[in-house]
C-alpha cells in the first residue's frame, strides 16, 4: 500500500495566468481539495464533526515550485502524513505530474500544519486530533513518527 493519498487533477484554464503556467495559488487550494477529499473518503464522520462543534484550522501553509505546469497537465497530488500529535497535524504534499508512457516528474512540494479546535467561535479551544481521523490517517503514519501522547 502507498503511505500517501491520492487526488487527481486536471489543470484548467482558468488555473493558469497570462503567461500559460499555473498561478501559484492554486497549489494551495489543491492542497485544501486534497485534504477534502480525504476526509470524504477516508474520514467521513469527521465531516459530521465539522458539522456540528469541529474546526480544522490551517495554521501554516507553504510549497516550492521545481517545474511550471500549464493547462491540462495532468496531476496526482499526494498527501503524506508528516506528524500526528494530540491536537495538531502536519501534511506533506508532492505535485507530480502524469505525462504520456506513464512517466512522473515532481513539479511542487508544499506542507500544511492543521489544529483541531473545538467550541463557538468565540471560545474556540484546542481538542485532540478526532478518534475517527486519527483511524483514517493510521495507514499513512510514517515508520520513524507515531502519535503523541
Amino acid at each position: 500500500m502507498d503511505n500517501y493519498f491520492e487526488y487527481r487533477h486536471t489543470v484548467g484554464f482558468e488555473e493558469t495566468n497570462i503567461v500559460g503556467n499555473v498561478y501559484y495559488v492554486n497549489y494551495l487550494r489543491w492542497q485544501g481539495r486534497c485534504r477534502e477529499m480525504f476526509l470524504k473518503e477516508r474520514a467521513p464522520e469527521v465531516l459530521a464533526e465539522l458539522w456540528e462543534d469541529l474546526k480544522l484550522f490551517t495554521l501554516k501553509v507553504d510549497c516550492e515550485f521545481y517545474a511550471e505546469i500549464t493547462a491540462f497537465d495532468e496531476l496526482s497530488i499526494r498527501m503524506r502524513l508528516l506528524e500526528l500529535a494530540q491536537t495538531q497535524l502536519e501534511f506533506g504534499f508532492d505535485y507530480v505530474r502524469l505525462d504520456a508512457g506513464g512517466l512522473e516528474t515532481l513539479v511542487a512540494r508544499g506542507r500544511q500544519r492543521v489544529a483541531c479546535m473545538r467550541g463557538p467561535n468565540t471560545r474556540t479551544v484546542p481538542a485532540r486530533v478526532p478518534e475517527a481521523l486519527g483511524r483514517a490517517l493510521a495507514p499513512y503514519v510514517p515508520a520513524e513518527a507515531g502519535r503523541a501522547t
